[in-house]
């Protein structure tokens, strides 16, 4: 790999390197545009036949072992342009524990992350098949597990603007890439050298061909529990100038990072709350910083949105507007916006699965106070500005039987309404007939109202569906996975089931997509990629390798209605 290092003293120089306005491509980047739609402008393809296929995660089997015979993995959506598709490739070496799972001899697993590399590999169409062209390795590597992720492995996801690719790389840095070769033109390195800094976001691009990323700088040897050192949101213009903004000066009202801020009820205390005048326990804050895998989120008008969270703290988050240069503009916090939780979205108190008897109505259980809703770093949801300029978030609350919220605010910060279900999700967008509507997964999981002890919460039947909400977060319509066969396709073809799930399936996907008809494409972990006509009709379906639990993927359209979309580690190219 060849790298040019670039520093601030002649960052200007990319300036004649570098012009005009962001592509006209078919899937530029995370959530299709800067504003994380979803929406493509051509019609999908019938899913009839697989196309292509490419292996982006040789791991998969050592990854499964290691987690229990689950995936957890968030992988990048495939990038495309004009017949070409930018996938990202891991290689290098994973190590297995012994036995799986144990986390030793150490590092290994998820705690030997560093000892693997990504790349993006250009694909270029050839008829049915898809051409290997170039491909550019990066030197970033995900911020470290520590026991603090589960093992959910971090997202690394670049962006095309009209002239190049750019990729995440080491100590907050972004590698530009010619689109052409392959080579790596220049890093990008706001900071200089630091091995505890690191890129935690995707990259986002405005329409300028302006790159935004945000990178923090963990504390060494320890780096979930002492505070980070630092934390920015970071802007690489089209010209080559660097802005970088701290992010404790985005949150000025945030509690202080030494100080102590509200924890939750421990399990020796359930039902909770212990008493109705009960108060939670503190716990540090910490600095505000980033949430890891949220990629920046760019209006139409310029301005900028991120998520942030104290770093010892999940329930202390905001979603931060700024400028186009970075300047602050405001900061909503996402604390105290809820009612729903004892006697409302819950059982009645005193019954299974509801709050201790006495409860105060709409409370959170675990903290026996207003909601908070929690910023979770095994999360890929992002932001997306709505037509209407609002923008929605998916967070997470635990005590709606772990399906979070999906927060709506004004331009201005305003909070507007909410919907319950948000977790790890980035909401597609249908624009239709002068209104617009907002589609998602909506799991309701096998799990107890909120604590994990059948005890005082039972365990809950689930169902899964794929809802579309009005621009006031009400449904319009709902489609329930009903696939009641887990199977897996053999080496000659045929598929092998077996009837273990009788609820159906979850919703795996984390962006869905959603073409110019309004028919909208997402994975489950049934194995199938799914077209879902407006009405909630099942359009069509196809079968890919295998059913599988807990791998988060992206789904993108071409221009000529491809769908790109993933399973087992393997990106296919699917259409009729």
């Amino acid at each position: 790999m060849r790298l040019h290092p670039l520093s601030l003293a002649f960052a200007a120089a990319l300036g004649s390197l570098c012009c005009g306005t962001s592509p006209l491509a078919d899937w530029p980047q995370w959530g299709q545009n800067g504003q994380h739609t979803g929406a493509a402008a051509s019609s999908g393809q019938a899913l009839a036949a697989i196309h292509a296929q490419l292996v982006n995660d040789p791991f998969t089997a050592q990854e499964k072992a290691e987690n229990g015979g689950v995936l957890l993995s968030h992988y990048a959506v495939p990038l495309l342009e004009g017949g070409d598709a930018y996938v990202v490739v891991k290689s290098g070496r994973y190590t297995s524990c012994v036995p799986p799972g144990s986390g030793r001899p150490f590092p290994c697993g998820s705690d030997a992350w560093a000892l693997q590399t990504w790349s993006v590999t250009k694909q270029t169409s050839r008829g049915d098949s898809l051409v290997a062209a170039w491909s550019a390795p990066s030197d970033w590597k995900p911020a470290p597990d520590a026991g603090a992720l589960g093992g959910w492995e971090p997202v690394f996801q670049p962006v095309l603007t009209r002239e190049f690719l750019w990729m995440p790389g080491a100590g907050g840095s972004v590698l530009r890439v010619s689109k052409d070769s392959g080579e790596v033109l220049a890093r990008v390195n706001p900071f200089g050298d630091d091995a505890d800094r690191y890129v935690v976001s995707g990259l986002a691009a405005d329409e300028a061909g302006s790159v935004f990323y945000a990178v923090v700088a963990f504390a060494g040897a320890d780096p979930w529990g002492k505070d980070v050192r630092e934390a920015w949101l970071v802007k690489v213009a089209a010209s080559g100038a660097i802005r970088a903004v701290a992010f404790s000066q985005l949150t000025p009202q945030a509690p202080p990072a030494a100080g102590l801020c509200q924890g939750s009820f421990v399990p020796s205390q359930l039902p909770w709350p212990p008493a109705p005048e009960a108060v939670a326990p503190a716990r540090p804050c910490g600095s505000q910083r980033p949430a890891l895998n949220a990629v920046p989120a760019i209006a139409p008008d310029g301005t900028v949105y991120v998520v942030s969270r104290a770093h010892l703290n999940d329930r202390y988050g905001y979603l931060v507007a700024v400028g186009s240069d970075l300047s602050p503009r405001w900061a909503a916090s996402l604390r105290g916006l809820l009612d729903d939780g004892c006697d409302v979205s819950l059982p009645p108190s005193g019954s299974p699965g509801g709050c201790r008897a006495g409860a105060v109505r709409g409370v959170d259980p675990a903290t026996n106070d207003r909601p908070a809703a929690r910023v979770l770093d095994l999360s890929t949801s992002s932001p997306v500005v709505l037509p209407d300029g609002s923008i929605v978030y998916g967070a997470y609350s635990r005590y709606n039987d772990d399906r979070g919220h999906l927060l709506q605010f004004s331009a201005a910060g305003a909070f507007l309404a909410s919907y319950d279900f948000g977790w790890d999700i980035t909401p597609a967008v249908y624009a239709h007939d002068g209104r617009y509507s907002i589609i998602m997964k909506d799991n309701h999981y096998e799990a107890g109202s909120y604590c994990d002890d059948a005890r005082f919460c039972p365990v809950e039947r689930p169902r899964y569906e794929i809802t579309q909400l009005d621009a006031r977060l009400r449904p319009e319509w709902r489609f329930a996975n009903t696939q009641t066969e887990s199977c897996e396709r053999r080496a000659d073809g045929a598929l092998a089931c077996a009837a273990d799930h009788p609820d159906g399936f979850e919703w795996c996907v984390n962006q869905p997509a959603v073409d110019a008809r309004g028919v909208v494409y997402a994975n489950a972990e049934d194995g199938f990629v799914y077209a879902i006509a407006q009405g909630g009709a099942l359009r069509d379906r196809l079968f890919l390798s295998s059913a599988l639990g807990a791998a988060y993927t992206p789904v993108s359209l071409s221009g000529d209605g491809f769908v790109f979309t993933q399973n087992n580690g393997v990106v296919y190219r699917v259409g009729r």
